[in-house]
């Protein structure tokens, strides 16, 4: 009969054995990244009343009805949210570094102000030959360190290009990836291992995309996800076992833009959106370098216009080029520095073309431009230093919430193993008992 004590003993030894595997998974994986712990589910197994019953219902033992993850949907998306900020923060932070360092490196603000110290210098003797050399060397400086901050721009420029292409591929591989977990998980039986296993992948899955992009999930009652890129605006990036794949184009500024087969995809969240803000930066700074370039230039080559070189010749542009790339130095000797007026003859000492020079550099407050665009930079530097620490520590407190639900105690998976043990043991106990019984009933004559 299905109510013997044999019966009942071994659906409970079946019942610990289970009990204590799971168990041993969970402190054998307490240090797993994407693990989440598995619970046992166990039901009274039943069996309908028969004749001389007395009652509905005959128990009959327990019954293992399948394993459970102890997570919790919200702290999962939680978690996927607050990463992909900090991701972005991050992202965006290490951006401003590299242009503040790119710029800071180049030497701008010093070769400006010794430009202006050796013009200063020259005005003390406006024929010396070693004076005019020495100047003329500081604007070659000058125009080199414009041309270095501008090189470095397009390293940082070249590096999130590169970052971000790789990007989109992790998206789109992840993203094919969750497409055949969830044909997976479609086939699979709930409450199996296997089942939770690729309910386990499905979340890592998420999780790693959420660190590159912003995503909306919604999750079907076979427990897959169809993912929306962009936030809950966004297009479909993967629906059952299909994937619309990320694209990437970069515009002639060198600014990013993402796309999918349904459309343009805005990104507000995740290392993706972080680099394309990166660029963003890197172009504004880039005009603004260059905008700096093209004052000085013509400030001098006006100035110059004005003057007269050593020789009473008219005064040439002294530099070449209006962008910060392009800005070299047009004179090939510093007597042809214009520092005496303009129709004056050879060898004068008057300094009013250097003099006028030097007013209209201050005028149009070449060092100060720059000046102004480095502190400019540092302190946006400061304050996204300030806002990656703020969104990275409310990141961690997310991902501290859902380990406290999903993670492995070792301290009560050791209690569960004495409990599970204990009860393997007592049901063992029963089915010796129960053959005890019988070989006595047996040897009763």
């Amino acid at each position: 009969m299905a109510t013997d004590l044999l019966t009942i003993a071994s659906s409970g030894v079946r019942a610990a054995r289970t009990a204590l595997d799971v168990t041993a998974q969970n402190i054998a994986n307490a240090g797993t990244t994407g693990y989440v712990r598995r619970t046992v589910q166990l039901s009274e197994l039943a069996s309908a009343s028969a004749f001389g019953q007395t009652g509905d219902l005959s128990f009959s033992g327990v019954r293992v009805i399948g394993m459970s993850r102890n997570a919790d949907a919200f702290r999962q998306a939680e978690v996927r949210r607050t990463g992909a900020d900090a991701a972005r923060a991050g992202a965006e932070l290490g951006t401003y570094q590299n242009v503040e360092a790119a710029l800071e490196q180049a030497g701008l603000y010093p070769a400006m102000t010794r430009f202006e110290e050796a013009l200063q210098q020259l005005a003390a003797d406006p024929v010396d030959p070693s004076l005019r050399t020495a100047a003329l060397e500081q604007a070659r400086t000058l125009a080199r360190t414009f041309n270095l901050a501008d090189q470095g721009l397009t390293t940082v420029a070249g590096g999130l290009t590169f970052a971000a292409t790789d990007g989109v591929t992790q998206v789109n591989r992840l993203g094919a990836e969750l497409a055949r977990t969830n044909l997976q998980l479609a086939r699979s039986t709930p409450g199996t291992a296997d089942h939770v296993l690729l309910l386990d992948q499905r979340d890592n899955l998420l999780g790693q995309m959420a660190g590159h992009a912003d995503i909306a999930t919604s999750f079907a009652p076979d427990q897959t996800v169809s993912v929306r890129i962009g936030g809950t605006a966004g297009p479909v990036l993967v629906t059952g076992g299909t994937i619309d794949p990320l694209t990437m184009a970069q515009a002639a500024d060198g600014t990013l833009s993402f796309a999918n087969g349904a459309g343009a995809v805005t990104l507000s969240g995740g290392s993706l959106a972080g680099q394309a803000q990166g660029l963003v930066l890197v172009r504004d700074s880039r005009v603004q370098l260059n905008a700096i370039a093209s004052v000085l230039s013509g400030t001098a080559n006006a100035a110059q216009a004005a003057g007269a070189a050593l020789d009473g010749s008219p005064g040439q542009p002294l530099f070449s080029g209006n962008t910060a790339a392009a800005l070299s130095v047009a004179l090939t000797s510093g007597a042809q520095l214009a520092t005496a007026p303009a129709g004056t003859g050879a060898g004068s000492r008057d300094p009013a073309g250097l003099v006028n020079l030097r007013t209209a550099l201050d005028a149009a407050n070449v060092a100060g431009r720059i000046d102004a665009m480095l502190f400019g930079i540092s302190s946006a530097t400061q304050g996204r230093a300030t806002t990656a620490e703020a969104l990275d520590a409310i990141a961690g407190a997310a991902r501290l919430a859902l380990d406290a639900q999903a993670g492995v105690d070792l301290d009560a998976e050791a209690v569960n193993l004495v409990r599970f043990q204990q009860a393997f043991q007592a049901s063992s106990k029963a089915i010796q008992v129960a053959s005890d019984l019988f070989d006595t009933l047996l040897a009763i004559r």
